[in-house]
């Protein structure tokens, strides 16, 4: 159980069994601690009701696919999570291309459905300080769509960021998404928030994978937020996803529909620069 006012030294020792020799805090939810062998962990606070609990259950059922390195899950509660701290280097093009190499494999491990949560893990979660619903469903078109682009896109009308002749736009989009998504595939194990900065270089010349919103969906949805937000090397990053799992002809022109998801989580937390990126991407896919 949390104890009232406790902190991350506290936690770390708690949640280990193990006595803490230092602790650095690194900002306001998160803390480097330093426990007495000298090995240095991650530990980090949410307030969050299930917020840590999907957390910790995303890194473990990404870490059993045995592919892409996560960092190992060390203990938590409802509102700690310790977590081993990874040594950053610089990114490489040879990591890249391992890393693509990877993360293909990853989303081959697969889901038991569109919108699975990771097991131990709650049906609601959340994708950075958002809300995430896992709902399971088979058909990915109308579950992307009712479970990942509308719900975020109700809560932007309902907070005024977009209007709603605006909304129609993305709502024309979710009505031809089986027509636009390409052809059908199987659940893959998500890693579901995949933007460059949940992607660690690690001084091993790996990449890690931290922060999840993991849940089972689309490949190409993970491939199209880390080339939203920039990746060092993504031609390498590509050029091994390719090498070891190719997509579907015709998955550049499906990009921009599964950023809407990201861009609208975004706007929903940061505002309207990035309704403006969703609406752009929107009538793109409507012309086309």
């Amino acid at each position: 159980m949390a104890l009232s006012g406790e902190g991350p030294g506290t936690a770390a020792s708690r949640l280990t069994g193990r006595t803490v020799a230092d602790v650095r805090p690194l900002s306001g939810a998160l803390a480097e601690v330093t426990l007495d062998d000298r090995q240095s962990v991650v530990v980090k606070h949410a307030d969050a009701p299930g917020a840590v609990r999907a957390e910790a259950a995303g890194l473990r059922w990404l870490a059993a696919a045995g592919t892409v390195r996560v960092p190992a899950v060390h203990g938590h509660d409802e509102r700690w999570l310790v977590i081993d701290r990874v040594p950053t280097g610089r990114p490489s093009a040879d990591a890249a291309l391992r890393f693509g190499r990877a993360l293909a494999a990853l989303h081959a491990t697969g889901a038991p459905a569109f919108g699975a949560a990771p097991p131990g893990g709650p049906e609601d979660a959340y994708i950075g300080l958002a809300p995430m619903y896992n709902i399971p469903g088979t058909d990915w078109p109308h579950w992307y769509a009712e479970h990942r682009v509308l719900p975020y896109l109700r809560l932007a009308v309902g907070d005024g960021t977009l209007r709603p002749s605006e909304a129609a736009v993305l709502e024309r989009v979710c009505e031809r998404m089986p027509e636009l998504a390409g052809p059908a595939e199987p659940p893959a194990r998500l890693h579901g928030d995949l933007w460059s900065g949940n992607v660690l270089w690690g001084a091993n010349g790996h990449a890690w994978l931290i922060d999840p919103a993991a849940h089972g969906g689309h490949r190409e949805t993970d491939l199209a937020m880390l080339q939203l937000f920039g990746c060092p090397h993504l031609d390498k990053v590509l050029t091994g996803y390719h090498e070891t799992a190719p997509l579907a002809d015709g998955w550049q022109a499906r990009i921009g529909i599964h950023q809407l998801f990201p861009l609208l989580v975004h706007t929903v937390l940061f505002g309207r620069g990035y309704a403006r990126q969703a609406l752009d991407l929107a009538e793109q896919t409507l012309r086309a």
